[in-house]
């Protein structure tokens, strides 16, 4: 696979190490020649590494098995993932998971990455749908201007929202950076 075509989300073998794309940047810089900046997570170590490469170097793509999984409970520091198959449930530690329980209520599904027998990472959706939990009260014949509010989410998610949202309201929410989107 080319350099350039590269994407969030894939996995590649480089040096006899697995590492699996978080960012990939495409740089023209000037008078000198393109290249393409990656960000990779080591995904034996956890460790995250920056790496230029040439514009259109061939690179390894490793190909992952994506299996669909729900999201049971929290029991203690650990999720529990249940796969939609074969109904075999499994335990995942805070640190692989994330940010995911902000975003993602129980019993909902989710996509999780396995290469060779281990779980490699989690695909969340790029907008979740959550209730407002807390916020301060609305402001009558407010409409939606630049002026934010902080709210708190059914999750714990704390984001801005705008005046005219009141508790109980359901919002959209960028999994990316947590902002609100839009009402539900």
């Amino acid at each position: 696979m080319k350099s350039t075509d590269l994407r969030p989300g894939l996995a590649l073998k480089m040096d006899n190490r697995l590492y699996l794309i978080t960012k990939v940047e495409h740089r023209t810089p000037g008078n000198l020649r393109a290249f393409v900046q990656v960000l990779l997570r080591d995904l034996n170590s956890g460790a995250l590494i920056d790496k230029r490469l040439r514009s259109g170097e061939e690179v390894e793509q490793v190909d992952l098995d994506r299996r669909p999984m729900e999201y049971l409970y929290k029991n203690g520091d650990m999720f529990v993932f249940m796969d939609n198959e074969n109904f075999e449930q499994i335990e995942m530690s805070a640190d692989f998971v994330g940010d995911l329980p902000l975003y993602v209520l129980p019993n909902t599904s989710v996509v999780v990455n396995w290469c060779d027998g281990k779980a490699i990472s989690i695909e969340m959706p790029n907008m979740v749908e959550l209730v407002v939990k807390d916020t301060t009260p609305g402001i009558k014949g407010a409409t939606a201007t630049n002026q934010l509010k902080e709210a708190e989410l059914e999750t714990g998610l704390k984001t801005r929202v705008p005046p005219f949202i009141g508790i109980g309201e359901k919002v959209r929410v960028s999994t990316e950076d947590g902002s609100y989107q839009s009402r539900a």
